[in-house]
C-alpha cells in the first residue's frame, strides 16, 4: 500500500481559524484607542470564532495539542490586550485590570502545565483538582460558554462605555445599552475570576504534590 501523505497539523482547519483570530485581535488592538467601531467589531469577531474552531476540530476530527495551545494563547492574549487598552482609558482603575491580567495568565498557564504535563491528561478541561465548582465549570459546555461570554461582554462593554453609553432603551431612563450590559455582566466576570483563583490554587497544590512524591521517591532510593 502506498504511504499515506503526512498531515500538516499547522494547516488543520481549526488552527487556520486560530490564525485568523490572531490577525483580527491585532487589528482590534491597533484601532481600539481611537476607533471603537472597528476595534470592537474585530475583537468581538475574534472572540466568536473561538466557538467555531472548537466545533471544527470535533467535526473534522482535527483536535491537536497545537490547536489546544493555540486556542489557549489566543484567548489569553486577546483578553489581556483588551485589558491593556482599558488601563490606558481608565488609568485610575489600572491596578484592577493589572491584577485581572496577572490572574488570568498565571491561572491558565499553571493549570495547563499541571494538567497536561504532570498529570498527562489529554485535555486541561478534564482536571478539576477535586473542586465541584471547577468540575461543573469545565464539564458543562453551556455554563463555560456563558461564563466566557459574560466575562468578555463585561470588558468589551466597559471599553465601549468610554466612548458612548450606547443607545438609550427608554426615554425616561438615562441608562445606555452598553452601560446596562456592563453592569449585568459584571457579576459573571467576578465569578469567572473566582474560578481562575480556584484553578490557580488547585494547580499549585497538584504541582506541590508531585514535588513531595518525587522527594519521597528519592529518600527510598
Amino acid at each position: 500500500m502506498p504511504d499515506q501523505p503526512k498531515e500538516n497539523v499547522f494547516l488543520f482547519v481549526p488552527n487556520l481559524i486560530g490564525y485568523g483570530r490572531i490577525i483580527l485581535a491585532l487589528v482590534a488592538f491597533y484601532y481600539m484607542p481611537y476607533d471603537p467601531i472597528i476595534g470592537s467589531l474585530c475583537y468581538i469577531t475574534s472572540g466568536m470564532l473561538d466557538a467555531v474552531d472548537g466545533y471544527a476540530a470535533r467535526l473534522l476530527n482535527q483536535s491537536s495539542r497545537v490547536g489546544a495551545m493555540l486556542d489557549q494563547l489566543t484567548d489569553r492574549v486577546g483578553t489581556c490586550g483588551l485589558l491593556m487598552v482599558l488601563c490606558m482609558l481608565y488609568p485610575r482603575w489600572a491596578i484592577v485590570f493589572q491584577i485581572s491580567t496577572a490572574l488570568d495568565i498565571t491561572s491558565h498557564w499553571i493549570h495547563f502545565y499541571s494538567s497536561t504535563s504532570l498529570k498527562k491528561s489529554a485535555s486541561h478541561k478534564s482536571v478539576d483538582y477535586g473542586s465541584p465548582i471547577l468540575k461543573l465549570y469545565y464539564t458543562s459546555r453551556p455554563l463555560l460558554f456563558f461564563m466566557c461570554l459574560g466575562n468578555e461582554t463585561c470588558y468589551t462593554m466597559l471599553y465601549l462605555c468610554y466612548f458612548t453609553p450606547g443607545p438609550y432603551l427608554l426615554p425616561f431612563w438615562h441608562v445606555g445599552l452598553f452601560d446596562l450590559l456592563f453592569f449585568m455582566s459584571l457579576p459573571v466576570a467576578i465569578a469567572k475570576a473566582f474560578c481562575s483563583w480556584l484553578q490557580l490554587k488547585g494547580a499549585m497544590g497538584a504541582i506541590a504534590e508531585v514535588d513531595l512524591e518525587e522527594r519521597q521517591q528519592l529518600k527510598k532510593e
